[in-house]
C-alpha cells in the first residue's frame, strides 16, 4: 500500500480545504454533500453524538451561524492507497482563547467522490 501518494494527497487536501471553507461559511449544503449519505456515517461533536446523515444534517441546519471563524494548526492529512485518508487538525477561536479544538475525520473515496464517513470534534483547555 502506498502512503501519501502525491496525487491522492492533493485530492484530499483540496476536499479538506473545501470542507473548512464550507464550515466557517456555514454552507450547509456543501457540508452535507461532503458527508457520506448513509445511516452508518458518524459525527461525534462537542456536545452531540450524531448517527446517520439525517441527524448530521439536522444538527447543521440548527447550528448557530455566527462565531464559526477559526484558525487551524497542526493539520495532518495522511492517505492510504488511493481511496482512504485521515485528516486531523487543531483549531482555535478568538472568543475562546483558553481552549483548543480537535477535529479528526476519516475520508473515503466513494463513487460520488471523497466523503467523510466518520468525524470527531472535541474541545479541551489550552495547554
Amino acid at each position: 500500500m502506498e502512503i501519501d501518494r502525491p496525487d491522492v494527497l492533493a485530492e484530499v487536501e483540496a476536499v479538506f480545504a473545501a470542507y473548512e471553507a464550507a464550515l466557517v461559511g456555514n454552507d450547509v449544503a456543501t457540508l452535507d454533500g461532503l458527508f457520506w449519505q448513509d445511516a452508518r456515517v458518524i459525527r461525534y461533536g462537542i456536545s452531540e453524538n450524531l448517527h446517520g446523515a439525517g441527524e448530521i444534517l439536522a444538527f447543521r441546519k440548527a447550528r448557530p451561524s455566527k462565531g464559526l471563524a477559526r484558525r487551524l494548526s497542526h493539520t495532518t492529512i495522511t492517505t492510504f492507497g488511493q481511496d482512504y485518508a485521515t485528516a486531523s487538525t487543531l483549531f482555535r477561536r478568538d472568543e475562546s482563547p483558553n481552549k483548543v479544538g480537535r477535529q479528526m475525520q476519516t475520508w473515503v473515496r466513494l463513487p460520488e467522490g471523497w466523503r467523510v464517513v466518520a468525524a470527531h470534534v472535541s474541545i479541551i483547555d489550552a495547554p
